[in-house]
């Protein structure tokens, strides 16, 4: 009994003990009190003074909640619209339900709504908490906040980049108080851009509402206010600069305990004090804390990160935070970076704030761990966040995965936004820019800052020059840059610069990749900057691919994607429905082929600094922008695996320099073969392999010697020479180079000499004479080649055919060329019998594409198949072909859109593609199953 005693004595000591604790937090997350105010009279009418009528959930937005508007046509978008009247296009107009607003150019949310709207909660005050110092905090307003405490304003703030604090600890009182706080999402006098990602309907929504952390904080009279750590890998020191406050009115003695430790390992650091005496208000204290001798780098390879623990002591109380940093050196190396002096090359994507689960970024480590899994899954090693800033878990989460980030002031100025000008945006992007310096400055993997997005204004030049040139000189601990795209500045560490890429805005069929014949000897030497400051290559890609209709179940948060509902009806209403998912497959290996020609061509230039692809997930916005070989929510479409892609981008890669990619047979193909190395130290004793595979089997190989392979890129490991030997047919063949675990390949086309093409049985014809059709009704057979400009505009001529994927995508384009995603066939076709194919575009269709109109089929009888067909743009989705074939009369054509007849002896594919259907036509398989008129052939052409 006594024990039984003694127990209940010292539980109820312990639980008396922990009631006098102070609770140093209080989360205000749950239901709020809530109130739209469309008319905005909130202010004048006291909204702050009264109990709002309804209720919502924070943290969230007002769309998860279901509060806004419906939409309609006059919905007003936060973000430019190339076509108001976009629902009376022709590709738009048949679809379009005045009951069922379906918007074609981004993700739509299920309500809209932009302007003030009022937040509010009561919640009890601790007695113990009066006297001290305490801090409202806001994680990720969008986009201003302004806070009443029981009736009275404690103030404003509009950063959409960091967390909103208000000390509101002159405003409380012991027990109930009400916290009101009115968010507004209007662009007012500070206009960031109405396309900036940190606040545009085109990507994330211009939500309204408050996520991440809601809460009140507890500090003492004398506190820490920031902390910025200041690593050095020579010394393996961090230099303190802490920022305490001191609310007392008299000087006050403290003394500061740091300590530093490996997260996720059982190294031992040691403690370390310092003493200060504080003066009233602000003051800056600096430290310097040895990490040792065996202190660990953090890169890429080695996320090796640090948590700095300070802990304040006054007679006042206590104070303690913790930072995250590493210890690491970004640098400018000649042309390129350098990390901890090792060569760097930077393989990014941007990240323009897409999240259609939520309508916002995830405050989560999880939610940014997904994204950085798949970005380094798939080679890279960057990302770019175009515009905007994540919050606190992003860098976390990069940190933690050894992600190199370039954040940026969340904006991109458009025409109405003058940079420099001395209007709002200025002073707004130099707060800005230093608030999230602040917040997140510390963390090893923010490695980068820039402005913001392509700049305007006429005296932007000068403005970012000084915005630069302050960075340089007040925070070495990354790099900076004027802004993405522009303008290249003396006084960068870097440039942003659209130029080395092979496809740019505006280029069209003049691009590299659809004005010349195949080839992978080129690189970007003669693009390089001639100042010799390095170069990231801004938004290169944006190669598209033909939606994926299942993607539309996926959306079961605020933004749906309606514009995939109209596409889908387009391709229904044109009789294609049933081949959604080919074309989406077909076209995704054209894409990828594009993004692999891309990324090669930059890994074989030499002195480049890196790339940003734009994107390698889709962006729903500008008109659909469908670039990635990942959906929205960073998930595979199924066409390409992380493990093929990474083949071609990675931080090992070899690559083969060739002049062309088809040949003769008897020709001798000399390969020149490089490895671009960019891992986390040299390669020793290594032995490069290569084969020549046909088949899946190896008909050669061979090994280019033992060696050591420094870090870098256009390191020479001797070249591939072999002779394609006579075998009188047609192959497709694959040079695959080994580097260790690396391994790259390229396709290659070896073809006979075809010296007799024609028929006497075939009549070969570019028009249709009278002769001709009098020939062909009477029992003949006629391959009928047309080619570039030959086909009438209603009938296909109209449509831009180039070998390349849709660049960005023709809505936002203003239909700049290539207006096709590639072909599809049946590879087993005996039209293709002696031209090796797979069912989608590779690069021996370059010159069928190049040389060649589309055919629209749309009028012809339903059960005409296309022997060949072209994928057309998801917006008019057009049946179009290539090949195909009809009965006429008593004889049989084929009507090819490529020219098989011009200039063959520059082009071996047009022969090969030729000889291929005159075999064909010759034998009993060529026996067309639709029968069309004279008539209709003849509208065809011009």
């Amino acid at each position: 009994m006594k024990s039984n005693h003694l127990f209940l004595l010292v539980l109820a000591l312990f639980i008396f003990s922990c009631s006098q604790q102070k609770t140093t937090s209080i989360d205000l997350s749950g239901e709020w009190q809530f109130q739209m105010d469309p008319e905005d009279i909130g202010v004048s009418e006291k909204w702050f003074a009264t109990d709002l009528q309804e209720t919502i959930q924070l943290p969230g937005s007002m769309v998860e909640n279901g509060k806004g508007f419906d939409i309609t046509l006059a919905t007003e978008w936060t973000g430019g619209v190339r076509n108001p009247d976009w629902h009376t296009h022709p590709s738009y107009a048949p679809y379009h339900d005045p009951n069922n607003i379906r918007f074609p150019y981004w993700l739509q949310p299920d309500k809209k709504y932009t302007g003030a709207a009022w937040y509010q909660k009561k919640v009890t005050i601790p007695e113990n908490w009066i006297e001290n110092t305490i801090w409202l905090n806001l994680e990720r307003p969008h986009w201003e906040s302004t806070i009443w405490i029981n009736g009275d304003k404690a103030g404003m703030q509009n950063s959409l980049a960091t967390p909103h604090r208000f000390n509101i600890s002159s405003y409380l009182q012991s027990g109930e108080n009400t916290i009101t706080v009115c968010v507004d999402n209007r662009t007012k006098a500070i206009d960031v851009g109405r396309n900036s990602h940190s606040i545009s309907d085109h990507t994330q929504s211009n939500w309204n509402g408050i996520v991440g952390e809601l809460s009140l904080q507890l500090a003492g009279e004398v506190y820490l206010e920031n902390i910025q750590v200041y690593p050095n890998i020579e010394t393996k020191t961090a230099s303190i600069k802490a920022t305490v406050f001191n609310s007392t009115n008299s000087n006050e003695s403290i003394k500061i305990e740091v300590e530093a430790n490996l997260k996720n390992s059982e190294v031992e650091v040691k403690e370390k004090s310092f003493k200060f005496t504080v003066e009233p208000g602000e003051n800056i204290v600096k430290m310097n804390y040895e990490l040792g001798e065996d202190a660990l780098l953090w890169d890429e390879f080695n996320t090796n990160v640090y948590e700095l623990e300070i802990e304040l002591k006054s007679r006042n109380g206590e104070d303690t935070k913790q930072v995250d940093f590493g210890l690491r050196e970004f640098k400018v190396s000649g042309s390129r970076f350098a990390i901890n002096g090792r060569p760097l090359f930077l393989r990014g994507t941007l990240e323009c704030a897409i999240f259609p689960k939520t309508g916002y970024p995830p405050t989560e480590v999880e939610g940014w761990a997904k994204v950085f899994a798949a970005v380094q899954a798939h080679g890279l090693n960057h990302v770019r966040f175009h515009s905007w800033c994540p919050p606190e878990a992003a860098f976390e989460a990069a940190d933690k995965m050894g992600v190199y980030l370039q954040v940026e002031c969340s904006s991109w100025a458009n025409q109405s936004t003058r940079l420099g000008s001395g209007e709002p945006i200025d002073k707004y992007i130099w707060d800005e820019s230093k608030r999230i310096v602040k917040e997140y400055g510390n963390h090893p993997s923010f490695v980068m800052l820039a402005y913001g997005n392509e700049p305007s204004g006429p005296k932007h030049r000068e403005f970012l020059a000084e915005f630069v040139s302050y960075w340089k000189e007040n925070d070495s601990r990354r790099l900076y840059t004027s802004a993405g795209g522009w303008p290249a500045l003396e006084v960068n560490d870097y440039h942003n610069l659209p130029k080395p890429r092979i496809q740019g805005w505006g280029e069209g069929l003049r691009s590299i990749i659809n004005s010349q014949a195949p080839k992978t000897d080129y690189d970007w030497a003669n693009k390089l900057s001639e100042d010799g400051i390095p170069i990231v290559s801004h938004e290169i890609g944006q190669w598209c691919v033909y939606p994926n209709f299942k993607e539309i179940q996926k959306y079961t948060g605020p933004l749906k994607a309606k514009n995939f509902e109209l596409f889908q009806e387009s391709l229904i209403a044109n009789r294609m429905g049933h081949l959604a998912d080919s074309f989406l497959w077909a076209s995704g290996k054209l894409q990828t082929l594009c993004y692999k020609a891309e990324i090669e061509a930059a890994l074989r230039t030499p002195g480049f600094a890196g790339f940003q692809l734009l994107d390698l997930h889709d962006f729903p916005g500008q008109g659909t922008a469908l670039v990635g070989v990942l959906d929205p929510f960073w998930e595979e479409k199924g066409y390409v695996t992380p493990a093929e892609y990474s083949r071609f981008n990675n931080s090992t890669v070899p690559l083969a320099r060739l002049p062309k990619r088809v040949f003769t047979e008897g020709e001798t193909m000399t390969a020149n073969i490089e490895v671009a190395h960019f891992g986390n130290e040299p390669l020793k004793d290594v032995n490069p392999i290569w084969k020549l595979i046909q088949n899946k089997k190896t008909i050669a190989e061979g090994t280019l010697g033992q060696r050591e392979i420094p870090i870098g890129n256009t390191i020479q490991l001797g070249k591939v020479i072999h002779q394609f030997q006579k075998e009188n047919k047609p192959r497709k063949l694959t040079l695959e180079i080994a580097v260790e675990e690396f391994t790259n390949s390229g396709d290659i086309w070896v073809y006979p000499k075809n010296e007799t093409l024609e028929s006497k049985e075939i009549k070969v014809v570019e028009k249709l004479t009278p002769s001709t059709l009098k020939y062909l009704n009477n029992g003949g057979k006629v391959l009928l080649s047309l080619g570039k400009g030959k086909v009438a505009s209603e009938m296909g001529g109209d449509v831009g055919v180039g070998f390349s994927s849709i660049f960005w995508n023709t809505a936002w384009t203003d239909g700049q060329k290539p207006h096709t995603l590639g072909i599809l066939c049946n590879p087993e076709h005996p039209a293709l019998e002696l031209f090796p194919t797979e069912y989608h575009s590779n690069w021996q269709w370059w010159d069928a594409m190049s040389h060649s109109d589309a055919i629209k089929l749309n009028d012809f009888p339903v059960e005409l198949k296309p022997i060949v067909r072209i994928i057309d743009d998801w917006v008019t989705n057009r049946q179009l072909a290539l090949l195909f074939e009809a009965k006429v009369g008593k004889g049989k054509i084929l009507i090819s859109g490529v020219d098989l007849v011009n200039d063959l002896e520059n082009r071996l594919e047009a022969i090969q593609l030729k000889a291929s259907l005159l075999n064909y036509m010759k034998g009993d398989l060529f026996n067309p199953n639709t029968e069309l008129s004279s008539n209709q052939i003849k509208n065809i052409l011009k």
